[in-house]
C-alpha cells in the first residue's frame, strides 16, 4: 500500500484529498508552490491528512523494534512531518500576507490540531524513552558537530516541551498550551483588524496642501482605491508616519496617534483580557516545568541564559543613554518653540518638529533623498551588495509562480552558478498583509539521501507604493529596513547543512538579528551609495554633500531611538518575569515597566500593549530585548568590515563561513567568537552612537 493510499484510508473522505494540490507532488520549477492550484477548501483537508501521515511516521519510529540509534531515532524524527511542513509553509506565510477571514477561521480550526500533534509526539512516554536512550549514549557515538547539535537540541525539546511531566501536569501542559496557541492567534487577528478598522479621510485641501507630493499622491491613491473623496489616511505605516512627519495639523494628528495607540484596546477587537489571559498562561507552563517565570524558560535556551544578564544588559544601555535622550527631546522641544509652538509638547507633535530640526541643522530630509531611492534601484543594490560579498546573483525567474501580482521570484546563484534559494520579494502594504516587515522560508535547507534541499525565501515589507505619476520611492528608513530584511533573507539562503531545524535562522532568538542588524550599516557608507544611488529623472549621482548629511544624520536622535526601543524590551520583560498570576490593571503595569525610559508624555488611554504582536502573537516571548542585544554583535562585528574594507572578501567569507553558512551547529558565542576573535562588548553599540 503506498504512502497516499494508506493516508486517504484514515481520512473521512477521499474525494477531499482528489486533486489537492497541496498533498501531490509540485512538478514545478525547483518545486516551489503551485499558487495557483491552491484553493481555500484545500488547506483544512491537507492539515488533516498531513497530520495524520506525520502521527504515523512518529508511530513506526515508537514501534521500531531495533533498538533506538541516531539514525532510526533522531534522524527519522527530523525527516518526519515532511508534508505537514509543507501544508504549513504555504498556508502560514500566505496568512500573513495575503489572508482573509475565511484564511483566519480556517487557522483558528488546524491550530488546536497542531498543538495537539506538537504535544503528543512530545509527551510520548515511549518516543522520548527512546530518544533519552539515544541521548545517554551521546559520548560513545560517532556524531559530528551537527549530530551532535541535533541530539542536544531533539533531547532538549521535549524536555522543555514537558516529556519530564506525569500524570495531571502533562494533561495541564497539554491543557495550558492549546489554550495559548488560541490566544496568540486571536490577538494578531485582533490587531490586524483594529489596524485595519481605522481611516482618517480629508476632504479639506488646505489639510494637505503642505505634505510633499509623495505624501499627497500616496493618500489621494488610497482615497481613490475606497471610493472617497479626497485623502485617506490609514494606520498602516506608509500611510500614517509620513502624515505624522509632514503634517502640522495638531488636531488630525492627535486623532490618529489615539488610533493608533489604542489598537486592540476595548470594542470589538479588544486585546487587553488577552494579554492577562497569555501572559498568565505563559506562567503557568513556565511553573510546570519548574521555572520560577516564564522569562527563567525561555532564557535558558537564549545566548543571554538569564533574565539578570538581560535586565542588567538593558539597564547598562538606559543609564548609559537616557540623559542623552532626555537632552534630545529637550531640543527638539526647544526647536518647536522658537518656532512658535505653544503649550504642552505632545507624542504627536514629535514627528513634524523632529523633522524640522532635522532639516534645520543636517539641512535633509526624505524628500531631498528619495529621488535617489527608487525602489528597483534599491533592489539592485541591495542584490549588488550580496553579489559583492558573497558572489551571489539574483535572475528574474517569471515562470516561478507568486501568490499575489505584487509578489516576485529570483533564483539567487552562487560564483559557481549553483543554485542557492528561491527568493520571493513582497513590498506593498494592502489590507489583507500585517504590518511590519519580516523574513520567513516557504521551506528551508536540508540534505536527505545525499540530495541537498534548497530553501524557499521570502521576504514582506510595506514600503511606500507607485502611484499614477510616481514610481515607489522609499524613505531612507524603508531603504534600512530593506538591508535588515535582506540580512535574514542571506541567513536563509547561505545556510548549509543536513538538517532543518538547526539551519539557517533557526538559531538562539537573541542571536538571529545580527545577520540583519549588520546589514543596515552599509545604508550610510558613501562607498557603496557612490555606486549606484542615482536620481530617478535625471540620472545625476547623489551629490557627495548630500551623502555628508546622511552620513552626519545616521546618529540623529541615536539616544532618544535607544531607549525608544529598550522601552519595548523593559515591557516585554515586564510581562514574562511575573511569578504569580497577574490580576491587576494591564495598564498599571504598563506604566511602571516604561517608567524608566519615559522621556515623552504617556497620553492616558493610550497603550502600546495590545497591538505588540511581536511578544503576544510572534515569537519574541522575552525576546525583545535580542534587537538590542543583536545591536551590540552588529556594531562590533562591523568595525570588523571598517578595518578591513566594507567590501572585503576577507571578513565577509569569515562571516559567510562562521555565521550565515552554520546556523544553529553550534552555541552562538563560539560562532561569533570564531569570525570576531573576541566576544562582543556593548561598548561598541555606544561607542558607534557617538553620543554627544
Amino acid at each position: 500500500m503506498s504512502a497516499l493510499t494508506m493516508g486517504l484510508v484514515g481520512c473521512q473522505s477521499g474525494d477531499t484529498l482528489a486533486g489537492n494540490p497541496l498533498v501531490e507532488e509540485w512538478n514545478t520549477p525547483y518545486q516551489t508552490p503551485p499558487f495557483s492550484k491552491i484553493e481555500l477548501k484545500h488547506y483544512e483537508p491537507a492539515f488533516d491528512y498531513a497530520i495524520e501521515q506525520n502521527r504515523a511516521e512518529i508511530d513506526a519510529i515508537i514501534n521500531n523494534p531495533e533498538a533506538p540509534t541516531f539514525e532510526n531515532t533522531i534522524v527519522a524524527m527530523e525527516q518526519a512531518g515532511e508534508l505537514l511542513g509543507r501544508v504549513s509553509g504555504v498556508f502560514f506565510v500566505l496568512n500573513n500576507c495575503v489572508t482573509s477571514p475565511e484564511m483566519q477561521q480556517i487557522a483558528l480550526n488546524v491550530t488546536p490540531k497542531l498543538t495537539a500533534l506538537s504535544n503528543d509526539v512530545s509527551l510520548n512516554p515511549e518516543l522520548f524513552a527512546r530518544v533519552k536512550a539515544v541521548y545517554e549514549q551521546r559520548e560513545s557515538l560517532d556524531l559530528d558537530v551537527e549530530d551532535r547539535q541535533l541530539l542536544e537540541e531533539t533531547y532538549k525539546s521535549f524536555a522543555r516541551s514537558g516529556a519530564l511531566l506525569e500524570g495531571e501536569a502533562q494533561e495541564l501542559y497539554r491543557q495550558y498550551t492549546t489554550e495559548l496557541s488560541q490566544l496568540t492567534l486571536e490577538f494578531g487577528q485582533n490587531a490586524l483588524a483594529a489596524t485595519n478598522a481605522f481611516a482618517l479621510n480629508i476632504t479639506d485641501e488646505a489639510k494637505v496642501a503642505e505634505l510633499p507630493d509623495f505624501v499627497k499622491e500616496g493618500l489621494a491613491a488610497e482615497a481613490q482605491a475606497r471610493g472617497q473623496e479626497g485623502w485617506t489616511v490609514t494606520l498602516q505605516a506608509p500611510s500614517y508616519g509620513p502624515f505624522m512627519t509632514y503634517s502640522s495639523q495638531r488636531d488630525l494628528k492627535e486623532q490618529l496617534y489615539k488610533a493608533y495607540n489604542t489598537r486592540g484596546v476595548g470594542g470589538e477587537n479588544d486585546n487587553m483580557e488577552n494579554i492577562r489571559k497569555i501572559a498568565n498562561l505563559r506562567l503557568k507552563i513556565a511553573n510546570l516545568l519548574g521555572y520560577e517565570c516564564y522569562a527563567d524558560y525561555v532564557l535558558e535556551d537564549r545566548m543571554a541564559e538569564s533574565r539578570t544578564i538581560v535586565n542588567d544588559f538593558l539597564d547598562e544601555l538606559c543609564d548609559a543613554t537616557l540623559d542623552y535622550a532626555k537632552k534630545d527631546v529637550a531640543t527638539v522641544t526647544a526647536y518647536a518653540k522658537e518656532l512658535g509652538f505653544e503649550g504642552e509638547f505632545m507624542p504627536w507633535d514629535w514627528g513634524y518638529y523632529n523633522e524640522k530640526y532635522k532639516e534645520a541643522k543636517y539641512a535633509i530630509n526624505d524628500e531631498q533623498i528619495k529621488p535617489y531611492l527608487k525602489l528597483e534601484n534599491v533592489q539592485n543594490a541591495v542584490f549588488m551588495l550580496a553579489g559583492k560579498l558573497y558572489g551571489l546573483t539574483f535572475s528574474p525567474a517569471p515562470e516561478i509562480e507568486t501568490y499575489h501580482p505584487e509578489a516576485t521570484a529570483y533564483e539567487v546563484k552562487d560564483e559557481n552558478g549553483e543554485l542557492l534559494a528561491i527568493l520571493y520579494l513582497d513590498f506593498f502594504p494592502r489590507e489583507s498583509k500585517r504590518q511590519g516587515a519580516w523574513m520567513t522560508e516557504f521551506r528551508g535547507v536540508s540534505t536527505k539521501n545525499g540530495v541537498e534541499q534548497r530553501p524557499l525565501v521570502q521576504l514582506v515589507m510595506n514600503f511606500t507604493k507607485p502611484t499614477a505619476n510616481t514610481p515607489s520611492l522609499i524613505t531612507f528608513d524603508e531603504f534600512t529596513t530593506f538591508l535588515h530584511e535582506f540580512g535574514h533573507g542571506l541567513h536563509g539562503i547561505l545556510a548549509k547543512g543536513k538538517y532543518e531545524s538547526i539551519n539557517g535562522t533557526s538559531v538562539k532568538r537573541d542571536f538571529v538579528e545580527l545577520p540583519s542588524q549588520i546589514m543596515e550599516n552599509w545604508a550610510t557608507e558613501k562607498e557603496y551609495l557612490d555606486l549606484w544611488a542615482k536620481h530617478y529623472q535625471t540620472g545625476e549621482a547623489m551629490p557627495a554633500e548630500l551623502i555628508e548629511k546622511l552620513v552626519a544624520a545616521k546618529n540623529y536622535l541615536a539616544a532618544y531611538f535607544n531607549v525608544r526601543q529598550l522601552s519595548f524590551g523593559m515591557l516585554d520583560m515586564a510581562w514574562h518575569t511575573i511569578t504569580t498570576p497577574y490580576e491587576g490593571d494591564i495598564m498599571e503595569l504598563e506604566l511602571a515597566a516604561l517608567e524608566p525610559t519615559k522621556v515623552v508624555p504617556i497620553v492616558e488611554g493610550c497603550a502600546m500593549g495590545p497591538a505588540f504582536t511581536h511578544i503576544f502573537s510572534g515569537g519574541y516571548a522575552t525576546g525583545y530585548y535580542g534587537y538590542k542585544w543583536a545591536e551590540v554583535l552588529a556594531a562590533d562585528a562591523f568595525s570588523y568590515f571598517k578595518e578591513k574594507g566594507i567590501f572585503s572578501k576577507e571578513v565577509a567569507d569569515k562571516f559567510r563561513y562562521e555565521v550565515l553558512e552554520k546556523g544553529g551547529h553550534e552555541h552562538p558565542m563560539e560562532l561569533y567568537v570564531n569570525f570576531r576573535g573576541h566576544k562582543p562588548q556593548t561598548k561598541a553599540l555606544i561607542d558607534q552612537m557617538n553620543l554627544e
